[in-house]
């Protein structure tokens, strides 16, 4: 089983439960149970200028990507801003609090397990408290005392770098051999989100293609959504040939086989 879809700012809704819970907020469902996922919700949240979400709490985990603009996140007793490719993970039970930097912003937001579709069960409880703190930027991530928070520097993806290395004084470079690039056969893997910022039940990641690159049909024990930023990919899902490119979304679900192929002379990233 697998889904295709696109990300479309004018599908963006405000969900019931927020109604009275926030401003300037809406989002879009990309992956969810109506699309044949149980494990994972994946939408494109917004938040207009001056739009903010009131404390609240989820029963499942969630990591947020910032695609554009400047999003500030209060949790844990601190409130810490992000930037695009900056991305930060929510501990299952963590209350949390979002408001918009400066202008607009919108963020890719993963929940693991989908979040209840239905009016039966509650999954998200708002809790009227103020969570207030001193924003400061997601830049050091070898400070200890960031556990949740992580840069991604584009340039950490260039395969030349890794011959001279690091800046010692690199602040957005990461200490950890979990977040060194894995690239094989024109493949660069590196990882976002995983146990190192407290994700139990999900993984982000960032994937390049160099152009010939090839990955041949293969399947998985769990599921996988592909987020498009960059080039054009030939994609072989379920036998189907597909052509994805910028906002594009693939879902393919436990067992789905799917192989890429980057057919053009530029890069290719999800």
């Amino acid at each position: 089983m697998y889904h295709v879809t696109r990300i479309d700012e004018t599908q963006n809704v405000l969900p019931a439960a927020y109604a009275d819970r926030s401003k300037g907020f809406s989002r879009q469902q990309l992956v969810g149970k109506t699309e044949g996922s149980p494990h994972m919700g994946l939408y494109v949240c917004t938040l207009e200028p001056a739009g903010h979400v009131e404390a609240v709490v989820h029963s499942f985990e969630l990591s947020m990507y910032v695609l554009s603009g400047e999003l500030v996140v209060t949790m844990l007793g601190a409130s810490t801003t992000l930037g695009a490719d900056d991305c930060i993970a929510v501990p299952v039970g963590v209350t949390y609090s979002v408001r918009a930097g400066r202008g607009p912003v919108s963020w890719l937001l993963m929940s693991a397990p989908a979040p209840f579709e239905d009016t039966r069960r509650t999954d998200t409880f708002f809790t009227g408290e103020q969570l207030e703190a001193a924003a400061s930027p997601a830049t050091d991530v070898r400070d200890p005392r960031n556990q949740s928070a992580f840069r991604f520097d584009p340039a950490s993806m260039d395969l030349d770098n890794l011959a001279v290395g690091s800046r010692v004084d690199a602040p957005q470079v990461s200490a950890s051999m979990a977040t060194a690039l894995l690239a094989y056969s024109g493949i660069g893997v590196r990882m976002l989100v995983d146990q190192r910022l407290r994700a139990q039940l999900h993984t982000m990641f960032m994937v390049q293609y160099q152009p010939t690159a090839i990955a041949h049909p293969h399947d998985h024990p769990f599921e996988e959504a592909y987020v498009m930023v960059q080039g054009e990919v030939h994609a072989l899902v379920e036998g189907d040939e597909l052509v994805l490119r910028p906002g594009d979304v693939l879902w393919a679900g436990v067992g789905a086989d799917h192989g890429f192929h980057n057919r053009g002379s530029g890069l290719v990233r999800w």
